[in-house]
């Protein structure tokens, strides 16, 4: 079949090499992390040492600059022998501007910028050439030889971008080295939303899709029996909730005509009502989003939905399936 696998990892630090290692020893190819409630970078450097490939999934960009993103992106590119991804994606307004205290104007724009930046940086670090880069949104045009950290013996980390709009897809297909499809996705987003603008983008740069890496991400509920099952499905309509209480996942709702949803949904998070989201997802939209059943069922979904498209799967557990349940799926996924 050709994918790559990466499972979620989400522990705490001091559980993360050995599950790094469990991992990898029950047959993923990669980890990755997300930026939630713990720091999006540091797990990566406990997890280096398995031998596996290492990505963010996602790391909030304008929060940060280019240069803080080309340096902690080539530290773990040489920490992990050249095997780190970094996944950048913009998150929404109200977390960029209140939670982070950063500027949100023009994201899809602001992105290109960003990931443009960050390479004219990498390429200073590999040549050794002066750093001149003057865009609208930041400008870096300084990098002694004190401060610039030489050339990476495995060359560039590759940049991906995470979309969900066809603004910012389109953007990944330009410019980025790769492209996150986000797991609140279905086959009908990806199909009217997702490919056209990916395509639009690679058109403008010139470049065809097998210049660049897709990874395509699933929200997976499994389990070893049905009641386990049946939490990994609550647990991913929760999920599902969430995102489409947020106008920027919309068009996933709207390819599935349920975009109806998302004003109910946005009414219950401004009462505080969080805990009333998920009974608003109807088994039917759940099964066009997310991937749920027993191990076999899952990776039959999954083949079906990304089988020439992706190169790598990533899977999003809500609810982590036990060892077996993941020993199972991989087996069926390979």
């Amino acid at each position: 079949m050709g994918f790559r696998i990466d499972a979620q990892l989400t522990v705490a630090p001091g559980e993360v090499a050995a599950t790094a290692e469990r991992l990898r020893g029950l047959g993923f190819d990669g980890v990755f992390t997300f930026e939630g409630p713990a720091d999006v970078f540091l797990p990566l450097t406990l997890a280096a040492s398995a031998g596996l490939d290492l990505m963010t999934n996602i790391a909030v960009a304008f929060p940060r600059s280019p240069v803080h993103l080309a340096h902690t992106a080539h530290d773990l590119h040489l920490l992990s022998g050249g095997r780190f991804r970094l996944g950048l994606g913009s998150q929404v307004r109200a977390h960029v501007e209140r939670r982070y205290g950063a500027a949100f104007d023009r994201p899809a724009a602001r992105m290109r910028e960003y990931v443009l930046a960050i390479k004219a940086i990498q390429h200073s670090w590999q040549t050794g050439e002066p750093l001149d880069f003057r865009g609208e949104f930041t400008t870096h045009t300084l990098m002694p030889p004190l401060f610039s950290p030489g050339p990476n013996p495995h060359g560039t980390p590759p940049v991906l971008v995470a979309g969900v709009g066809p603004l910012m897809t389109a953007v990944a297909g330009e410019v980025a080295d790769g492209y996150l499809i986000h797991p609140f996705n279905s086959p009908a987003s990806v199909e009217t939303t997702t490919l056209p603008a990916l395509d639009k983008g690679l058109a403008t740069a010139g470049r065809s899709r097998s210049d660049l890496e897709i990874c395509h991400q699933f929200i997976v509920g499994t389990g070893r029996d049905e009641a386990e099952v049946a939490s990994a499905r609550e647990a991913a309509r929760t999920m599902i909730a969430f995102y489409g209480s947020t106008a920027a996942y919309l068009p996933v709702l709207e390819a599935e005509g349920a975009a109806e949803l998302h004003p109910a949904l946005r009414a219950l998070t401004r009462e505080n009502r969080w805990g009333d989201l998920p009974g608003l997802i109807p088994d039917e939209l759940l099964d066009r989003i997310a991937v749920t059943g027993s191990p076999d069922q899952v990776a039959a979904a999954i083949r079906a939905r990304a089988t020439g498209l992706a190169d790598r799967i990533a899977l999003c557990t809500p609810h982590v399936p036990s060892p077996e349940a993941l020993t199972t799926l991989l087996d069926a996924l390979h």
